[in-house]
């Protein structure tokens, strides 16, 4: 839900509906996002117990602040809700918003109760979505943004970085291609402009009461492409697979650590006896699963991102159909040649370069053993690149 999609606020305005802070805290919400985006933090937190929290580098830093009362942090963060907002939360327990400050940042946040008071995380967002070179994402995936047709994925675990990789892709279709984009969030975090194409972008909450109903209504909007921010259950997976198999670029994400499990993820949300029709549906739509997870640079400058890429071929599609995910992998390592890279390729390629320390990547690793094995070949080859030498 987003109590302030048309009307934007400059920090030091007041609040809405005249309410305010105790004089007993002595910062307001606004002037904390302000700290964040200053400091370049990824997320704030607030809870009762504690000064409130910044994460910068995947490191949690409390500010230099009073620790906070229950009633602190509940005077901080309803003046931001909408009436209607703080109906949903007393109903609910918990609430998904988001937020935006003129000139500054936008910010996606949940507030939800814990020990029966409120607590709240709310993450950072640019205004503008990022320019795709500057992520250090495959070039490949330019190609999978250029496709008619299929189902493109994108999975990690939550703050890695899915949501941000989505919106850069969406950037360059918009920038690229003359097309309908539909997209279906919750809630929406990156603003896209009209660009080359025209984009609609619907939020959870507030212009639709689900992903599964947009997505029941997406098709009446001449769609070319059509972003889901979360595949998140059976009805949503089987409307976005037939979407992506009549015709139109799918872009989704899930909560999966590879390529493979993503696969399983999908099949496994049906019944048995529809587990063979959702095969060879997937076998026939499926263009591309990007798995990613965000490291700490070695000199603490920011973060980089580690990327597994499977990309669609008639081996990965046999594979599918017959239900050899386990397979994938092995694949994965083989196909350098057209792109793709496993988790531990990725990783040890940043660490060879570099850009991480070997124990985040012995850390961050699916297999420890083939990690080691790939840094001991790549070292002794004298070679930089992990694709270079695994063709």
């Amino acid at each position: 839900m987003e109590g302030r999609r048309e009307e934007e606020r400059n920090p030091g305005q007041g609040n809405p509906g005249g309410k305010s802070v105790p004089d007993s805290y002595p910062v307001d919400l606004e002037n904390l996002m302000v700290i964040a985006v200053e400091r370049r933090a990824s997320d704030l937190h607030l809870a009762p117990g504690m000064a409130p929290v910044v994460r910068i580098n995947g490191e949690l830093i409390r500010l230099d602040y009073p620790i906070m009362s229950s009633g602190d942090v509940a005077a901080l963060l309803l003046p931001i809700l909408e009436p209607y907002q703080q109906q949903y939360l007393e109903e609910q327990w918990e609430l998904d918003l988001s937020y935006s400050i003129a000139g500054l940042c936008r910010f996606r946040g949940n507030i939800m109760r814990q020990r029966g008071t409120l607590a709240a995380a709310f993450r950072v967002v640019p205004h503008t979505p990022p320019e795709f070179d500057s992520l250090g994402l495959p070039p490949v995936l330019k190609d999978l943004c250029c496709l008619p047709r299929g189902l493109v994925l994108v999975t990690g675990p939550t703050g890695s970085g899915k949501t941000t990789t989505l919106a850069a892709m969406i950037d360059y279709i918009n920038r690229h291609r003359r097309v309908n984009i539909v997209t279906i969030e919750e809630p929406i975090e990156f603003l896209h402009q009209h660009k080359e194409s025209i984009i609609k972008q619907r939020e959870v909450g507030t212009d639709t009461h689900s992903f599964a109903e947009a997505l029941r209504h997406v098709l009446r909007h001449d769609p070319d492409v059509i972003l889901i921010g979360e595949m998140r259950d059976l009805e949503s997976i089987s409307i976005a697979l037939t979407a992506a198999e009549t015709g139109h670029l799918v872009l989704s994400t899930l909560h999966t650590q590879t390529a493979a499990l993503a696969v399983h993820r999908i099949v496994d949300v049906f019944g048995e006896d529809a587990r063979n029709r959702v095969r060879q549906q997937l076998a026939d739509s499926l263009q591309g699963i990007v798995a990613q997870q965000i490291l700490p640079r070695v000199d603490n400058s920011g973060r980089v991102v580690a990327v597994e890429l499977l990309l669609s071929t008639p081996a990965v599609r046999n594979m599918i159909r017959e239900g050899k995910e386990y397979q994938l992998y092995t694949v994965i390592q083989t196909g350098s040649s057209l792109g793709m890279q496993t988790m531990d390729q990725a990783l040890a390629d940043l660490c060879l370069q570099g850009k991480i320390t070997h124990d985040t990547a012995y850390q961050r690793c699916i297999d420890k053993v083939e990690l080691e094995r790939i840094l001991a070949r790549v070292g002794g080859s004298g070679r930089g690149s992990v694709r270079g030498i695994s063709r």
